[in-house]
């Protein structure tokens, strides 16, 4: 390959050979490569075209080509043999060049001067010209022209190498280039080396930027001083994070938003409180002095520790505008707020409930994490893979990591296996910002920069806030005990608001006595506002609201013959020309057919028809889960593909007024089963339901039911309706196939915190789906769904109980003629019902009877004293499930029943024995199990054999 360039007779066949290596390098015959993978420079002066995005060398792992800068046009072959002898020269130096360049894109922040206590971290070695054999005396050389686009008029690489030396080595270390979308790339070159976001402040910003230092360092200093010990968290150390908010605060009103939705972990969260959402001093103090019963973070309930509450307050910007900041509150589980945050935040996108367009730049979710928990907590992860799912996306969020440089006791290098806190967004084409938290102009650049990329492109964006925390995980916990020399360094560091006042004053923008007038002013606030809580009188807490008299308002869920009509009709019409697959066209046949009181119903049936009577009604039906839109047991099919083109088609979504949200949500619990607790807190009618893929699945969500779902009212007073559907019943799948933990869910129930169901037949579930989305006050719904009994025909409804009576907590049995020869009352609840009513020896136990509590929670004590009373000649009342006893309902069923039924009558249970696992493994057990349980409860003797 020696005798290059090439002449008009190979250059089409070396261009040819060139975009094959582009796209595969090992494509190529190898000496072909190895001219090729001399660099850009080599191949342009040959007179090849680059390929639009790509370089024309290997990846920096010797993959397939990357993402490169723009190059400029170079000089083609056929010149003169001295053009050609001084070309060949040059090319090896223009390549290195090349190499270089790109590595201060690449790598430039590992040695940025982001940490502000001067801990030094191990700097790439590209960023060495030795590493390319050249040194910056030689790259005086070539023109920064022939390399870069955009390169200054007679500039040189080396010049051109000092300036991305400032840009990417000064106080924020930018990582981009893991991005797959060039163009995303060659924005954000063009941002952070044009400087639009770096320009330092006007004297006034400045000035207005001391002030609110001072507030944030007074406000914790204060409290350190008057309530030594107490924990708060402070924010110290990482200071310009109320600055920073300030500003993303400002640019979403600029940029015409009305709302931003925060979510964060304990450190700085009272200062962001009082600073950002205008708490007054006044409410935070009562909590440290311990006086409740009023105040913005006053509850009725149990409440909860202060660094957990969420406000909500309205921010006046400098402009004038108005923006409505919500600060969600979050338990000690700190990146669980996550999700739910983007729940509320799509909500609010949404003008009202009947809008269908979602305007993603009306509200800004900004996420604040503690750097040990990104890294660590799963639920970021499963967070950030939802931002840009169809049904989960808000637009982008503002991650901020509130970087400590330490865990409770745990250091970077015990509690994660990246270099950086912030490593795993590369996983999903984020872009991040590293910054120094002592450097406050820095800190506002990369706010700017963020605001704009998710304003260009609606996307996440992670700025990491390198800083370090003063005093221990709390105030009362010593870290010199596990870190001496860190804790060392950082008791001689002077605060950020010490620097930037001394900063100003050798500037001469304030004065020794502005900056007394400044302190002074903060700490007056601060003791005015406690001397008027200390002359306050305690109050007494309210108590939680009492069971029996919690005012129900519950609307009639029987829908009259005709809608349901024009319902059926809707949720099985197609555009012209759409075909629907035939085995499925089969079974939706049968709703075109003669709809009547007397048509029959299976539970899929009945759901449809429920969802659509709640979109006519103006409601929003917000459904998703694993598979939800055909359903996990092919029995849904709200949506509906083409077989031919794979369009995709909703029928119910044409009903009007309302507005239906149906998505498969990604393989995930915990993150999803958040975002719609968080959608369904900030919506005020809409019918938000999460359907498990099976009903043990809910088990990876725990964190989710137990600190949001089952106590957020009584800790934050934040009411949910959400809708739970879990798949459950013994069918001999297994032990991961078979329960909900329904036992779990019972446990959790008090104070009316949530309803818990196990419906059988459709009639029920469809009255149950309506009661939901209109019974006032919310609560979040458990439902057991079953799996079997889907299209089991005796578990079927028609169309008349739709459109009559309710959903009945107690059901009677419907086969009982004679009530005096009733013996024994068999009571249990869901699927099991159908196993003892259609065993085959049912008929050998006439004096049994069997009852089902289809509502779990709030127990219908009532319907079961006048359901019990209705046998005069009982003798015996049994409870039986399919559960072991130690799981299922029994020992939540147990003492309320003993409390029911009168003393004089025997209370037994039917089980399966105490187990750790649910179920047996193998079908054979299962039903030889099964078995025993029915015939016991309906007091027969075992089958031999």
């Amino acid at each position: 390959m020696s005798d290059i360039p090439f002449d008009s007779q190979n250059a089409a066949y070396a261009q040819l050979l060139y975009e094959e290596y582009a796209r595969n390098p090992e494509a190529v015959p190898a000496e072909w490569r190895g001219f090729f993978e001399q660099g850009p420079a080599v191949t342009l002066a040959a007179g090849l075209m680059v390929p639009e995005g790509l370089t024309s060398h290997p990846g920096r792992n010797g993959g397939a080509p990357t993402a490169a800068p723009p190059v400029a046009a170079a000089p083609t072959a056929g010149g003169s043999s001295d053009e050609v002898a001084h070309l060949r020269a040059l090319l090896p130096l223009v390549a290195r060049a090349t190499a270089f360049v790109r590595a201060y894109r690449d790598h430039g922040h590992t040695r940025a001067d982001v940490n502000p206590l001067g801990i030094p971290q191990p700097a790439h070695p590209q960023l060495d010209p030795s590493f390319f054999g050249t040194s910056m005396e030689e790259l005086e050389q070539v023109p920064a022209s022939v390399i870069m686009e955009g390169a200054r008029e007679g500039e040189s690489v080396a010049g051109a190498l000092r300036r991305l030396e400032a840009t990417y080595t000064g106080h924020i270390g930018f990582e981009f280039e893991h991005i797959e979308d060039p163009e995303r790339v060659r924005w954000l070159w063009s941002q952070v080396e044009s400087g639009e976001h770096t320009a330092p402040l006007p004297s006034d910003e400045r000035t207005r930027l001391l002030h609110r230092l001072t507030q944030v360092e007074g406000f914790e200093q204060f409290l350190h001083r008057a309530y030594l010990g107490q924990k708060r968290f402070s924010i110290e150390g990482t200071d310009m994070m109320v600055p920073m908010l300030d500003l993303a605060i400002e640019e979403v009103a600029r940029r015409g938003g009305s709302g931003v939705v925060l979510g964060m972990a304990h450190r700085g969260r009272l200062n962001v409180l009082t600073h950002i959402l205008k708490v007054p001093y006044e409410d935070l103090l009562r909590e440290f002095e311990g006086l409740r019963g009023k105040g913005a973070l006053h509850v009725a309930g149990t409440g909860d520790v202060k660094y957990h509450h969420g406000a909500r307050g309205d921010y006046e910007t400098r402009g004038g505008a108005r923006v409505d900041v919500v600060l969600a509150p979050n338990p000690s589980h700190l990146e669980f707020v996550n999700p739910v945050v983007a729940g509320m935040a799509r909500v609010w996108q949404f003008d009202n409930e009947e809008s269908r367009t979602q305007d993603r730049d009306r509200i800004v979710p900004i996420l604040i994490h503690g750097d040990a928990a990104f890294a660590a907590e799963g639920v970021v992860a499963e967070t950030l893979n939802m931002s840009g799912l169809e049904g989960y996306t808000v637009g982008g969020t503002i991650h901020i990591i509130a970087n400590n440089q330490i865990g409770f006791t745990t250091t970077p290098a015990e509690g994660r296996s990246t270099r950086y806190s912030s490593d795993l967004a590369k996983g999903f084409n984020i872009p991040i910002l590293h910054v120094n938290a002592d450097e406050p102009e820095a800190c506002l650049a990369a706010v700017r920069l963020a605001m704009a990329y998710r304003d260009q492109y609606h996307d996440d964006v992670v700025i990491d806030l390198i800083g370090y925390r003063r005093h221990g995980h709390n105030e009362g916990d010593e870290p010199a005990y596990t870190q001496p020399r860190l804790y060392d360094t950082i008791g001689s560091h002077p605060t950020v608001r010490t620097r930037w006042a001394e900063r100003l004053l050798g500037e001469g923008v304030v004065s020794d006595g502005q900056l007394s007038e400044i302190d002074d002013a903060v700490m007056s606030r601060l003791r005015e506002a406690q001397d008027s809580v200390k002359n306050e009188e305690y109050t007494e807490d309210d108590g939680a609201d009492d069971e029996a008299a919690i005012e129900v308002v519950e609307e009639a869920t029987a829908v009259d013959l005709d809608r349901l009509a024009e319902i059926n009709a809707a949720s099985v019409a197609v555009p012209d020309g759409f075909q629907v697959h035939p085995k499925l066209q089969r079974q939706l046949k049968r709703r075109h057919e003669e709809f009547t009181p007397d048509t029959r119903l299976d539970w899929a049936y009945g759901e449809a028809l429920a969802l659509g009577s709640i979109l006519t009604e103006g409601l929003v039906v917000r459904l998703t889960g694993q598979d939800a839109q055909r359903g996990t047991f092919s029995h849904r099919h709200l949506v509906l593909h083409d077989s031919e083109t794979g369009a995709v088609h909703t029928p119910l979504a044409e009903l009007q007024p309302g507005r239906l949200e149906i998505y498969n949500s990604p393989l995930t619990e915990s993150g999803v089963l958040g975002f719609e607790y968080g959608y369904s807190v900030a919506s005020s009618r809409d019918l938000v339901l999460w359907e498990g893929q099976f009903g043990d699945f809910v088990n990876v969500a725990q964190v989710a039911i137990d600190q949001f779902i089952s106590s957020g009212r009584e800790k934050w007073d934040q009411v949910s309706n959400l809708t739970m559907l879990l798949p459950h019943g013994y069918e001999g799948q297994g032990p991961e196939h078979s329960s909900a933990r329904l036992e779990r869910f019972l446990q959790l129930c008090a104070e009316d915190n949530m309803r818990v169901v196990y419906p059988t037949t459709p009639a029920q579930y469809f009255h149950m789906l309506r009661r939901q989305a209109h019974w006032r006050p919310s609560r979040p719904l458990i439902v057991m769904t079953p799996k079997s009994l889907l299209r089991l025909p005796a578990a079927s409804s028609t169309v008349a109980e739709l459109t009559d009576g309710g959903f009945q907590p107690v059901l009677d049995d419907p086969n009982v003629e004679d009530r005096d020869s009733i013996r024994r009352l068999v009571l249990c609840t869901g699927k099991i019902y159908y196993d003892i009513q259609g065993h085959k020896r049912r008929d050998e136990a006439p004096g049994v009877a069997v009852g089902r509590i289809e509502e779990l929670y709030p127990f219908p004590a009532e319907r079961l004293d006048e359901l019990v009373r209705s046998f005069p000649a009982l003798e015996e009342v049994v409870w039986a499930q399919e559960e072991p006893r130690n799981m299922g309902a029994l020992t939540f069923v147990g003492p309320r029943l003993r409390s029911v039924v009168p003393r004089e009558l025997p209370l037994r249970y039917v089980a399966r024995p105490e187990r750790a696992s649910p179920a047996e493994g193998k079908a054979s057990d299962h039903q030889r199990e099964q078995s025993r349980i029915v015939l016991e409860s309906l007091a027969l003797p075992e089958e031999e054999g």
